[in-house]
């Protein structure tokens, strides 16, 4: 009784092992000539597919095995051969239509067409695609199937025997494109991705940590993606610079051939925006004396950066969304189409959603430059990263000068000190501190900045800031013009008087978390998780306000 119930379990676990073993299942075509062979002597020939199934270690569950045409002998031989060596394997011949076999675009579109129509079970089977026979067009379209995943495998590539070993199954070595499984390679790709994210950072080692995981995503972005990038951000924050070491990277890469192609868009007017972005053909206007070809045929094959993209009128904006999507567009007073192979990047400092609510910018432009948007923190809200950039604008300038300088301690932290208080605007931001970095070092004797020269800039930069904003007891800001006069009258004076100080603040500040920072310095202490910007756009919103219309 004990040993029936013993081999009962036995059963079971056999039939468990069955049901849960991965099945190794080998996709791969049949060779016309290295599997061929007739009589006796053809089992003293090594025959790739066949001798898959001879290693003793190595279980085939099923082998796929493609041929092109019509059923043939040698399919129906190599079934019978491998069915003698190894009846456990299950051969599933299956034809693939091909007329030219060493035509690159019917072999892809071919097995393209095989493997979405395949049930792959990865969860269940592992898939060994067989690159030893075919046509070398077969074999390199099989690898670039299996890299892309539509084959869900690994390579699988097989040799003969040696010489002295004839009739032998060979060898065979498996290939897992999954690159981060190899140590080295996987080194050496993270290597270049950090130097790839020191290089757009300027090797500035920044210590804010959502603009470092914002550098982070931009270069993966901007190696695997041709779309359009939005760069958001106050002026001064460093759009125009990220454009330039985006590009410099891709060109670095081989991933653009052309220029790189920049234009501030606040600076388009009238007819000659689109004559400008577009080019024009002679005679189009008054004026129009011979053809232009226009920035976005200039910026063929390589960046075209369009800043303050939301300053572009809406004719415009139409003609920039056709050129993005089908890469042609008309020249102004054109009848033929021009083509322009670029890759945009756009920045604005403008919330171009509101934009779009307000009808000023097209929505179908918006949501097609909308696919990557990051918005680049003002210096404000990195203020960490004021002493790192400190030390990258001195090395700068020591470079371009022929000599260094430096901050002597007292001044370094007094500089540091104002810098990082609320005093400390930063209304151009990373513009701003370039300009009092350059204006110090310039001044420095002995290539030393002293406490004298720092108190100085110090004040010059007081001064500087001083005329973005009155104080915030005086009337700041006109609120006709920003409510409407019927809406202004209605306000009691004091909301009128609280309101103007308000604004005065918001026009005093980088950001819309930076004036609410100031607004309301003493009362965010008592709260848990404060957030002063919200607590500002809803003060805003009560006169039907909104940031930008403040800024504005």
């Amino acid at each position: 009784m004990s040993r029936d119930k013993n081999m009962i379990k036995l059963s079971k676990f056999i039939k468990f092992y069955k049901m849960n073993k991965r099945k190794t299942v080998v996709i791969g075509f049949i060779g016309t000539q290295l599997d061929s062979g007739r009589g006796a002597s053809r089992w003293e020939k090594w025959r790739p597919t066949v001798a898959l199934t001879q290693h003793e270690d190595v279980v085939i569950d099923r082998l796929e095995l493609l041929f092109n045409g019509g059923p043939t002998a040698l399919v129906d031989q190599v079934t019978q051969d491998i069915g003698a060596v190894s009846p456990e394997t299950q051969v599933v011949p299956r034809r693939i239509d091909m007329d030219d076999p060493w035509d690159f675009e019917q072999v892809y579109g071919a097995l393209f067409d095989f493997a979405r129509a395949y049930p792959f079970e990865p969860d269940r089977e592992d898939y060994w695609i067989h690159i030893t026979t075919g046509t070398h067009v077969v074999q390199i379209c099989m690898f670039l199937m299996t890299e892309a995943r539509y084959f869900p495998g690994c390579l699988l590539q097989t040799s003969p025997p040696r010489r002295h070993n004839a009739g032998a199954p060979g060898t065979l070595a498996l290939i897992d494109l999954d690159l981060s499984k190899y140590d080295q390679i996987a080194h050496r790709f993270s290597r270049e991705q950090q130097d790839a994210v020191a290089f757009l950072k300027s090797g500035i080692a920044t210590r804010n940590v959502r603009f470092n995981t914002m550098i982070d995503e931009i270069e993966r972005v901007a190696i695997k993606s041709r779309a359009p990038i939005l760069l958001m951000g106050p002026t001064g924050a460093g759009k125009s610079f990220l454009a330039r070491r985006l590009y410099e990277l891709k060109k670095a890469r081989r991933q653009v051939a052309g220029r790189f192609v920049e234009i501030n868009c606040a600076t388009l007017h009238g007819d000659g925006a689109g004559s400008t972005l577009f080019g024009h053909v002679k005679g189009a206007f008054t004026g129009a004396m011979s053809d232009r070809s226009g920035l976005l045929r200039t910026a063929d094959k390589g960046v075209l950066f369009l800043d303050e993209i939301g300053e572009l009128g809406l004719d415009e904006q139409a003609m920039l969304l056709k050129a993005i999507e089908e890469k042609r567009f008309l020249p102004v007073g054109g009848d033929n189409e021009a083509h322009s192979d670029f890759q945009l990047i756009a920045g604005t400092n403008r919330d171009l959603a509101r934009e779009v609510a307000h009808g000023r910018f097209r929505d179908d432009l918006f949501a097609r430059i909308n696919l990557w948007t990051y918005e680049l923190p003002g210096l404000v809200e990195r203020s960490e990263d004021i002493e790192p950039n400190l030390d990258y604008l001195l090395r700068e300038f020591g470079a371009e000068h022929g000599h260094m300088v430096r901050f002597n301690k007292e001044a370094r932290e007094r500089y540091m000190r104002f810098a990082m208080s609320p005093d400390a605007r930063w209304a151009g931001n990373f513009r701003d501190l370039s300009a009092s970095i350059t204006r110090m070092a310039t001044l420095a004797e002995s290539g030393r900045i002293n406490d004298v020269i720092v108190e100085s800039e110090i004040a010059r930069l007081r001064q500087l800031w001083r005329p973005l904003g009155a104080a915030s007891g005086a009337p700041s800001a006109d609120l006709d013009a920003l409510l409407g006069a019927d809406a202004a009258a209605r306000l009691d004076q004091f909301d009128a008087l609280q309101l103007q100080a308000v604004v005065g603040v918001c026009r005093q500040s980088a950001s819309l978390s930076d004036a609410g920072r100031r607004l309301f310095a003493i009362s965010r202490e008592a709260k848990r998780q404060p957030n002063d910007a919200d607590r500002l756009k809803k003060y805003l919103a009560r006169f039907g306000l909104s940031w930008d219309d403040v800024r504005r």
